[in-house]
This record gives C-alpha cells, sequence and structure tokens, in this order.
C-alpha cells in the first residue's frame, strides 16, 4: 500500500510538472510571438515634412516671413528694455505718447514692415532655391556654399532690421515710458529677470 501511494504521488509530481512547463513555454512563446509580429516603429519627427512646398520651412513659417512679421528674432532688445514700434503703438495711451512720438513711430513701424517683408521674400526665395537643388539632385559642394552663404546673409540682414527697429523706436522714448512699457508688457518682477537692464542712450 505505502509502495503505491508512492508511486501515485510520483506520478502526480510529474504530471503537474509536465503542465507547469507546459504552461510556462505556451506562454513564453506567445510573448515571443507578439515581440515578433510587432512591427519596428522608427518613424522621424519629419515624417509628413516631406510634402512641404520649402522643406526646411513650415506653412506658418513662410507666410510670417512674406508677412514681415517678427518671429522673436528681436527678443535681445525687447527683454532688455529696447521697446519695438507694434507694441508702442498699441500702448500708445497708456504710455502718453505725444503726437510727435505716435507719428515718429508709425513712420518707423511703417518702414521696418517694408523693410522686413522684402527680406522675408528674399529668405524665402533663397530656401526654395536650395530646397530645389537637393530635389532635382543639382546639389554639390560649390553650389550648396553659395546658397547657404545668400541664406545666412538674408537670416543676419532680418535679424538686424527687427532689432535695429527696436533701437530707433527707444530713442523716441522717454526713461519713464520705457520703465512704464517694460511692466506693462510684464518684464518687471520675473525670477529670469534679475539683473538690472542696460540703460538705453535716447534722443530727445
Amino acid at each position: 500500500m505505502p509502495a503505491t501511494d508512492s508511486k501515485e504521488n510520483m506520478t502526480t509530481r510529474i504530471t503537474l510538472k509536465f503542465i507547469a512547463t507546459a504552461a510556462l513555454l505556451i506562454g513564453t512563446g506567445g510573448t515571443f510571438g507578439q515581440h515578433a509580429q510587432a512591427p519596428a516603429h522608427h518613424a522621424s519627427p519629419y515624417a509628413g515634412q516631406q510634402s512641404r512646398a520649402i522643406k526646411a520651412l513650415s506653412p506658418v513659417q513662410t507666410a510670417d516671413l512674406l508677412a514681415g512679421k517678427g518671429m522673436e528674432l528681436a527678443k535681445a532688445a525687447e527683454l532688455n528694455g529696447y521697446p519695438g514700434p507694434m507694441h508702442t503703438l498699441e500702448l500708445a495711451a497708456q504710455l502718453n505718447l505725444s503726437a510727435e512720438q505716435k507719428q515718429a513711430s508709425e513712420a518707423l513701424m511703417t518702414r521696418h514692415k517694408a523693410q522686413a517683408r522684402d527680406l522675408g521674400t528674399q529668405l524665402v526665395e533663397a530656401e526654395r532655391a536650395l530646397d530645389l537643388a537637393f530635389s532635382l539632385r543639382q546639389i554639390d559642394a560649390a553650389r550648396l556654399a553659395t546658397h547657404t552663404e545668400r541664406i545666412g546673409e538674408l537670416q543676419a540682414l532680418l535679424r538686424k532690421s527687427h532689432l535695429e527697429t527696436h533701437l530707433q523706436q527707444t530713442a523716441l522714448l522717454t526713461p519713464q515710458q520705457i520703465t512704464r512699457y517694460t511692466q506693462l508688457r510684464g518684464y518687471t518682477g520675473s525670477a529670469d529677470a534679475e539683473a538690472p537692464a542696460a540703460t538705453p542712450i535716447h534722443k530727445h
């Protein structure tokens, strides 16, 4: 009787071990199967941009350049206490602009917008030419240098135009108006603006 029990127990243990092993293998096989069937995802964040008219520029960037918009190119001036004409005119009442200041600011804005639109248009066309050269496989080291040097020159001129306009606008305002502008634009009391802004030179 004990011998029979021993054999039955051994058989039971073997059976249970076989079932456990089979379950483990099935589970592992299912996992391997899932990994084997799952497609690899290596899509570039640029995916979809290949359909752009100009690959290096989004439609919004292109439109902003053609419209002569700021595109954050004047941050170095704006955030260091040098107002720009557009926001100065928007805050004309709060800044108590005189009729002469307002007229001069409007003229400055008109000149700047015309220049920014012209440079922006040239930059868009320069980017288009570079894109086309790559698209048609008509590019080499020499052509690449020509295209990128032209684009770099236009980018520098455009940024200079935006920054220079802030210099000219600042010269039209009093120190009190500049301080008020900074307050109205929310640039005071910021944790990121611990250092005092440089005192600009004014022309009255």
